[in-house]
């Protein structure tokens, strides 16, 4: 019996296996190039986030946004209510500048599971 090189492939992107987007630099605090919000994608990290990263898009507060490229210059967001034959939303690409920022510090992101008393 053979298994599949498949199974678990969503857990091992956190840890790493050469693929997906790059970890955050810590020194500077800045978010990766690019980041998704579907676990399906090789670009999510949950670890970043759970730290909640929020996207300006041309000079605007975006909340709605799936995915996004700094380098490339585009953001995918919903495209209404509409649902593809899986069940996942449709999306538009936008072109624009993009500047992703974290709302959380990493020393934030640590403490949420303690309990303040």
């Amino acid at each position: 019996m053979q298994l599949d090189p498949n199974i678990g492939r969503a857990l091992t992107l956190a840890v790493g296996n050469g693929k997906g987007a790059p970890m955050a630099d810590k020194q500077t605090d800045t978010p990766p190039d690019r980041l998704s919000l579907d676990p399906r994608s090789d670009y999510y990290d949950e670890a970043l986030l759970s730290r909640g990263v929020g996207i300006k898009f041309n000079g605007q507060e975006k909340t709605n946004v799936i995915e996004y490229s700094i380098s490339e210059g585009w953001i995918r967001i919903p495209a209404g209510k509409s649902r593809d034959r899986y069940g996942q939303p449709m999306t538009i690409k936008l072109n624009g500048k993009v500047e992703p920022y974290f709302e959380n510090s990493a020393e934030d992101a640590g403490d949420e599971g303690a309990t303040k008393r």
